[in-house]
């Protein structure tokens, strides 16, 4: 399936491409943006253009759907969402997201978040969509309980056993 934009009432929801490498640099190093997650960092320019060459990379051959958040009015990355870990039946993914410091608690991430969930169900025909989140994260917490996912308290993260595993079922 092509890349699809996807457009919200403030937000477009665009490709990755080389020019995001200094804001992907920020959201993959910045201490804030950073604190419940464990991934690598993305110190260096460089670093950033390596990870742009693999996610698009990921993108083309339709392992990873993977978004830059961006304002209407301003074409500059904000944030980034993706669906991604698909289950080998593809009705099974994950979702990841993060966004600039500056505009958390703007309802960006929950329009954006809802968004990838109609994509992923009415074009992915996904039936569950996964979200893991650190327990201290509780911005990350609440917009999942919101947009309705269920906490999975019988599940753990092998890899971070501080993550919780929520879950939305297609209701379709």
């Amino acid at each position: 399936m092509k890349f699809q934009i996807l457009n919200t009432a403030r937000l477009q929801l665009r490709p990755l491409t080389i020019e995001d490498a200094p804001q992907i640099q920020f959201l993959r190093s910045n201490a804030i943006v950073n604190q419940f997650v464990k991934r690598q960092k993305t110190e260096t320019i460089e670093d950033a253009l390596n990870f742009i060459k693999r996610i698009s990379s990921s993108v083309s051959k339709q392992e990873v759907y993977y978004w830059s958040i961006t304002l209407k009015n301003n074409p500059e990355l904000k944030g980034t969402i993706c669906l991604w870990n698909f289950s080998k039946d593809l009705k099974t993914a994950e979702v990841g997201y993060d966004l600039h410091p500056d505009l958390h608690g703007q309802g960006i991430m929950n329009e954006s978040l809802t968004a990838v969930v109609n994509y992923g169900f009415k074009t992915l025909n996904l039936d569950t969509i996964e979200a893991y989140t650190q327990q201290d994260n509780l911005s990350s917490v609440y917009l999942l309980k919101k947009l309705g996912f269920q906490h999975q308290p019988n599940r753990i993260d092998e890899e971070n056993v501080k993550n919780m595993i929520f879950v939305l079922e297609n209701k379709a």
